[in-house]
């Protein structure tokens, strides 16, 4: 094909800076910092950003960065990374470990923002060449772990006017060089509810001239689960699971109060919307046959991460194209939460997991533990996904002009 080779662009620019990014990223390890309070980290991409030329802005809170790269009248595909760190102790012995106690990035959130950062510079290059069909926005979301980032950056308008959204995740379980895909969901919603149960109260002696709390508390606590089964489409791995409960202090007296609290997991989307109104129906009615009164207090988390797939498909070519045909793995929809999910139900996009594991190692230091590390050779790996993602979506968004070169992603010509 006749062209530019992106793949010789992408090993040229990281043969200058791969170096650079991994020590930007092992300074960020250095400094985590909790969500919404990314001060430093955010200070450091902006000057990061603003050394190459560029113009980015601090989103309203002080914390998190959204930058434009390019212009014109192509479309825009943004690229998100995370910047929050998880309140772990840092249990490794390596020379950049935490040096905040009971704070570290242990879920790999350095390594996205060092990795969108290092796309971002290549993509600039581009861009001062004119060589990008479009607008590429590159977003630095605070307080993914709270969560509540994304809801801060769309509020923001930090997704305002874009065409297609990509992100990454750090995968231990993957081999560096490869890429997780998956079309369709890719991670769970994760929500609380809180039901509160009251009552006259009463000695146990007598139950029948009260309402038996404890007993209505019980009915709720194993009737909601099974009847919630019954009302959706299994598929949708709808489940509620009781995590806490507590009712009346001594054995011969019923209570006039009690609580629970548990979580809420779900796959499917169309049943994560309707779930809140389904337990408060169900709740309802399970109270009213025990004369008890119930309240409930439904909090949402994340909605699950579906990625649209055509999207999938740009990461997939651009991951066979920059990476190798073997590059791209089928994964698995994880039970976990991710805040990425809130920017898909406004944008069509795709989450990808990034292989993050030294191929051959014997052991798995997994995600959200204090031992947490990476292979530092995935942050070139990113960078050249991304990069290629982002060119693909641009390219496959527009109509090249007369004249114009075409990209090849592979080397050979």
């Amino acid at each position: 094909m006749r062209g530019r080779n992106l793949r010789g662009e992408l090993d040229t620019f990281l043969a200058g800076r791969e170096r650079e990014l991994i020590d930007f990223r092992k300074d960020l390890h250095m400094h985590p910092e909790l969500a919404f309070a990314e001060y430093r980290t955010t200070q450091r991409v902006v000057e990061r950003l603003t050394a190459a030329g560029l113009s980015p802005s601090v989103l309203p809170r002080g914390t998190g960065v959204i930058c434009d790269l390019g212009s014109g009248d192509g479309p825009t595909v943004a690229l998100r990374a995370d910047l929050d760190a998880l309140p772990v102790p840092d249990e490794k012995d390596v020379p950049y470990s935490s040096t905040v106690p009971g704070v570290c990035h242990a879920c790999g959130h350095d390594v996205h923002t060092t990795v969108v950062l290092g796309t971002g510079l290549f993509l600039a290059q581009q861009a001062a060449a004119g060589l990008l069909p479009g607008r590429v926005r590159l977003i630095f979301q605070p307080a993914e772990e709270l969560p509540g980032g994304a809801l801060e950056v769309m509020a923001s308008g930090g997704i305002s006017g874009v065409d297609r959204v990509f992100g990454l995740h750090c995968d231990p379980r993957l081999d560096v060089g490869k890429v997780g895909l998956k079309p369709g969901a890719i991670t769970s919603a994760c929500d609380k509810v809180t039901i509160r149960v009251s009552g006259p109260g009463g000695h146990t002696a007598r139950p029948h001239l009260t309402a038996d709390l404890v007993f209505a508390l019980a009915k709720i606590l194993t009737e909601l689960p099974a009847a919630l089964s019954r009302r959706v489409d299994p598929r949708s791995s709808l489940s509620l699971v009781w995590g806490r409960v507590e009712a009346g202090s001594v054995a011969n007296a019923i209570p006039d109060d009690g609580i629970a609290e548990g979580t809420v997991r779900c796959l499917d989307e169309a049943a994560w919307h309707a779930a809140p109104d389904m337990i408060k129906t169900l709740l309802e009615s399970v109270a009213s046959a025990y004369g008890v009164e119930a309240e409930m207090e439904y909090a949402r988390g994340v909605p699950p991460v579906v990625n649209d797939e055509v999207s999938v498909q740009m990461l997939r070519e651009a991951a066979e194209g920059v990476l190798g045909e073997g590059a791209p793995m089928p994964t698995e929809q994880s039970l976990g939460g991710e805040d990425f999910g809130w920017y898909l139900e406004s944008v069509p996009g795709a989450y990808a997991r990034l292989g993050t594991r030294t191929p051959g190692a014997a052991q798995l230091a997994d995600i959200h533990q204090g031992t947490f590390d990476v292979d530092e050779s995935a942050i070139g790996v990113g960078v050249r996904f991304l990069a290629a993602t982002a060119l693909t979506a641009l390219w496959d968004g527009r109509r090249p002009l007369a004249g114009e070169p075409l990209v090849s992603l592979n080397a050979d010509q």
